[in-house]
């Protein structure tokens, strides 16, 4: 009996490149006669894997080169399709696969089913997104191998009765749903692509086991995930004439009894408990891929050739020891310092993400002035990869990120996120803004116009949130009186033909039509906005084809889902669809993720990100399935992909220079380092520094010398450019903050109220002052008009329901303190004649001008200025320093007629506060009485008159200086704060002189 021959498996150790070994030992095996070469096929796991492939073949094609056929058979997310030379045409063909999009709307379809029968019925987003969940679970029952019936076992409690009631009723759903995906899958004559992956690997080794190839060679290199299927392919490879299995980075060197501890385990022969594998560890998937095929780590043979540019052999026998189990970390202590030294590895400590991405650029930046040296940094922080290609852009680098952009992060992307949001929003202001301004809307040469629409809309928008849809931002810029009418019509033209092009969107969502419509009404939304520029470009060619399969497979799914459902859908599917660059960027900069670097390396390897959470990520929880519950099934842990991303930590670091970084803290909060980084600092007391990187990081942006604070601004314009017109208002701010008044008056500059804000004090204040008006005009003070008029004003305003209903209750009591008191002075001859009437008069050749909110007939016949307040009243003290003189200058404009149709001596000078006091709301105070002021008020309108003479004697008929902050005790507003850089010299200055 002829013995089986041995497995030829090996394994290229981590300081060798792992592609450039590859194929210089393939070149060196079948390079002497071209054509045997060619005729060689090559397993790959992913796409990626044949790319890295195709490069270290084409580096060494001295003279041209016949390939070998490079076959992408899978990855560890399981997603990628085998090629076409794993189903021959003289086979029974294998049913093709259910197409992914098509399968999500089906189980989110089933998943909604079930959720409503069992009387927990879900949104469809959130079907959409159980179904993902699903999906992947499904997937790794697929690649296990394990029958779904077994969960059936699973859901009776006495299996396990600790599992949590929710547990048993996700796994209930979860089993009574794959009962049923079989019948979906047989009526459209369709299998899982997981399930026709393992047939046609299962086909393939059956095939070469009865018949290997006849010439060539067959090599499967790269693997790393450890699928039953999988296993069995490779120890077929392994066994036929020519062929060989290559892994990367399997550790000979551990010692056997640290190898056994990483299991899998058999059971305990007395409890029949299976003891907990080290799924951590960055050896347990290849450990258990071994298992399977049958082969014994003794069996594995070292790669004999190198990359020509490797590190050297220590280094991957101190990352065998830096990645030791938890258990034997006791033999660090007893190591040689040559045995833990990392000779070529560097670490660095920045302060904060921002710096760390800088110093990383600067590496990059670095690396490349030796001629011919490549760099790269591999992270799996995409944020990080982002701010790098950013920085790397300030000296012309284009390193774009090859793991990609999700596609909701690209313009194409956020256009249809954007339409779908404004329209579940009821084109509220800030995603309907966020819309007509996006980079895609109306590119081209009509884009300017657009944008000076957009930004009329914007100012107009400011304030308080209008009414819902389109239609309510037509009446919101069709009313307003004033400056607000003068803000808004200009932007009322362009509006109008916006609305237009959004109107079939808003139909559409608002008439509650089916999924598939809705998506369709983004779609064209998309095109009427956008033209070709939506749908243009890598980013726009992956939206399309989203779009198409989701309008496509939406007929499969749920039937119903509103406005903010779809906008949810859409975003979680594009927040899974990665966007890569074209290729194009700079030769020698690339910026990996963790698959894009596997089975490649650079002359500098930057390991980015070294914090815990993001290298290692946190596993990701399963929704379906409890952790005993897959730990029954067999099914990996979810902490297995730790040990993945170990492994890719461990290649990485053979890489002839390494630098290693992590950011103290991140963006919220401080940082715990990696425990990949803790491994390294305990296994070698310490990872030696690369500080030059943090210090050039710092440099970069500080100022060279010695820098000035700005001084105290200090503005002074010739008196003829002065202004010649002040409002009553206005006094207080020329006193106590002058700059301010500057920037106001004569640079026109003044603060925009926030889109979409809600009604604040002086929203509030307007309001009332409307209320108000219309009361004395329209009603003629009648008090039964007083509330309802208040209470039609709250109901037509868009605030939100929480500050609704902590404001509404006090206003109307005030409000109503306010009839009750006017009707109280209309019986004692007291009426009021005017309201919200405008007045101006000529003070030392200055136009002096306001609104009174109210004046009243007193029974003597003179009058009294009444000033509505929301909040306090301005003190006495204030008015004893010289300010809060409002009132009293609309009474020197009543003296002086400068009121229309109203003649009389002012008597009375009063604010009519809504505010609390002595625990009830609304009353009456006079700025000529208190106890740090008091004037007779037949002399406040003079008082009044005095203190504005003296201002304009010194601001607008004078030259001096419109210094900042004066009085910042009188000056609490911070419009100007940023303008006049008040932080450079507040403190600093020793201040200015009245």
């Amino acid at each position: 009996m002829t013995a089986a021959p041995a497995p030829a498996v090996f394994t290229i150790p981590p300081h060798r490149g792992f592609a450039d070994a590859l194929a210089a030992g393939l070149i060196a095996r079948h390079g002497g006669d071209p054509l045997e070469l060619a005729r060689g096929i090559i397993l790959l796991p992913n796409n990626r894997a044949v790319r890295a492939m195709t490069d270290a073949f084409v580096r060494r094609a001295e003279g041209g080169l016949l390939l070998p056929r490079l076959v992408a058979i899978g990855d560890p997310e399981l997603g990628e399709k085998l090629a076409g030379l794993l189903d021959p045409a003289d086979s029974d063909p294998v049913p093709p696969a259910i197409e992914p999009m098509e399968r999500l709307m089906i189980l989110a379809r089933l998943v909604a089913d079930v959720r409503a029968a069992a009387g927990d019925p879900a949104p469809t987003a959130e079907a959409v997104r159980l179904a993902a969940e699903l999906a992947r679970t499904l997937d790794q029952l697929l690649v296990e191998e394990i029958a779904p019936g077994r969960l059936a076992q699973l859901i009776d409690p006495a299996v396990d009765p600790n599992l949590a009631r929710h547990w048993q009723t996700s796994l209930a759903t979860f089993e009574t749903v794959l009962a049923r995906w079989p019948a979906e899958l047989a009526a459209r004559g369709r299998l899982d692509a997981t399930d026709r992956r393992n047939r046609l690997i299962d086909r393939a080794a059956r095939r070469w086991a009865d018949a290997p190839p006849a010439a060539g060679f067959v090599v499967a290199a790269g693997m790393t995930t450890s699928a039953p299927a999988i296993a069995r392919l490779l120890r077929v490879i392994a066994t036929l004439p020519g062929g060989a299995v290559v892994f990367p980075g399997l550790d000979l060197q551990m010692p056997q009894d640290a190898w056994d501890l990483l299991g899998p385990h058999d059971p305990d022969p007395e409890t029949g408990r299976r003891p907990r594998a080290i799924e951590t560890h960055p050896q347990f998937h290849l450990k258990l891929l071994l298992d399977r095929m049958g082969v014994g780590r003794g069996e594995v043979q070292l790669w004999r050739r190198g990359g020509g540019h490797d590190a050297p052999a220590a280094r991957t026998r101190a990352i065998g020891h830096a990645m030791t189990p938890a258990a034997f970390t006791g033999s660090w202590a007893t190591l040689k310092p040559a045995e833990r030294r990392l000779t070529g590895v560097r670490g660095l400590e920045l302060d904060g993400p921002a710096e760390e991405a800088q110093a990383i650029a600067i590496a990059l930046r670095q690396a490349i002035e030796t001629p011919g040296r490549t760099a790269a940094l591999v992270t799996p922080d995409r944020v990080l990869a982002q701010r790098v290609s950013a920085h790397l852009r300030r000296w012309g680098i284009e390193a774009d990120d090859s793991a990609g952009r999700p596609l909701s992060a690209t313009p194409a992307g956020g256009l249809l996120l954007a339409l779908a949001e404004a329209a579940a929003e009821g084109f509220a202001p800030v995603p309907l803004l966020a819309l007509v301004k996006h980079p895609l809307v109306q590119a081209g040469e009509q884009r300017l116009a657009w944008l000076d629409g957009a930004r009329r809309l914007d100012r107009a928008l400011r304030g308080p949130r209008p009414a819902a849809g389109l239609s309510g931002t037509t009446r919101h810029l069709q009313e307003g009186e004033g400056r607000e009418r003068k803000v808004r019509l200009p932007a009322l033209e362009w509006w109008e033909g916006a609305a237009a092009l959004l109107a079939p969107l808003e139909t559409a969502f608002a008439e509650s039509a089916t999924p598939a419509a809705m998506v369709a009404a983004v779609r064209d939304a998309a095109t009427a906005l956008g033209g070709d520029a939506a749908w243009s470009g890598p980013d726009g060619r992956a939206a399309a084809d989203l779009i198409a399969a989701l309008e496509e497979a939406l007929a499969a799914g749920p039937q119903s889902a509103t406005a903010d459902d779809i906008y949810r859908i859409l975003r979680q599917l594009m927040e899974s669809e990665a966007v890569r660059p074209p290729q194009g960027g700079h030769p020698r900069i690339s910026i990996w993720g963790l698959l894009e670097a596997r089975l490649q390396q650079a002359g500098l390897v930057i390991l980015g990100g070294l914090n815990e959470g993001t290298w290692p990520a946190a596993p990701s929880p399963d929704p379906w399935l409890a952790p005993a519950a897959r730990a029954a099934l067999g099914l990996p842990g979810l902490e297995r992909r730790i040990g993945l991303a170990s492994h890719d930590f461990a290649q990485a670091l053979g890489a002839p220079h390494v630098l290693v970084t992590r950011a103290r803290r991140d963006a919220r909060a401080p940082a715990i380092a990696s425990r990949l980084w803790l491994r390294l600092e305990a296994m070698t007391g310490g990872i030696t520094r690369a500080p030059r990187f943090k210090g050039w990081a710092r440099a970069l942006d500080r100022p060279a010398g010695p820098t000035t604070p700005a001084d105290r601004p200090a503005p002074s314009p010739p008196v003829a450019d002065r202004p010649k017109k002040i409002a009553v208002t206005r006094l207080d701010r020329l006193k106590a903050d002058p700059f301010a008044f500057y920037a106001d008056a004569m640079l026109g500059l003044s603060r925009l109220d926030p889109v979409d804000a809600d009604p604040g004090p002086a929203w509030r204040g307007s309001a009332v002052h409307r209320i108000f008006d219309a009361w004395l005009k329209e009603d003629g003070c009648d008090p039964a008009t007083l509330l309802p008029r208040a209470r039609a004003m709250l109901d037509a305003t868009a605030a939100h329901p929480v500050l609704r209903a902590l404001w509404t209750p006090r206003l109307m009591e005030a409000v109503d303190w306010v009839g009750r008191t006017v009707a109280e002075n209309r019986a004692d001859g007291r009426e009021p004649i005017a309201a919200e009437i405008y007045g101006e008069t000529e003070l030392d050749g200055i136009t002096l001008y306001g609104t009174a909110d109210r004046i009243d007939r007193l029974a003597d016949g003179s009058l009294a200025i009444v000033d509505y307040k929301t909040g306090k009243p301005p003190g006495s003290a204030q008015v004893a320093a010289g300010f809060a003189m409002q009132l009293g200058l609309l009474g020197v404009i009543a003296e002086m007629g400068g009121f229309k149709d109203v003649d009389g001596v002012p008597a009375a000078f009063e604010y009519w506060s809504l505010a609390a006091k002595a625990g009830e709301l609304g009353h009456v105070a006079s700025p000529t009485t208190g106890r740090a002021a008091k004037i007779d008020p037949a002399d406040f309108t003079g008082v009044a008159a005095g203190v504005f003479h003296d201002a304009a004697l010194r601001w607008l008929i004078g030259d001096e200086p419109f210094v900042a902050k004066l009085h910042p005790e009188h000056a609490p507003y911070a419009d100007y704060d940023q303008l006049m850089r008040l932080d450079e010299w507040q403190g600093r200055d020793s201040g200015a002189a009245d």
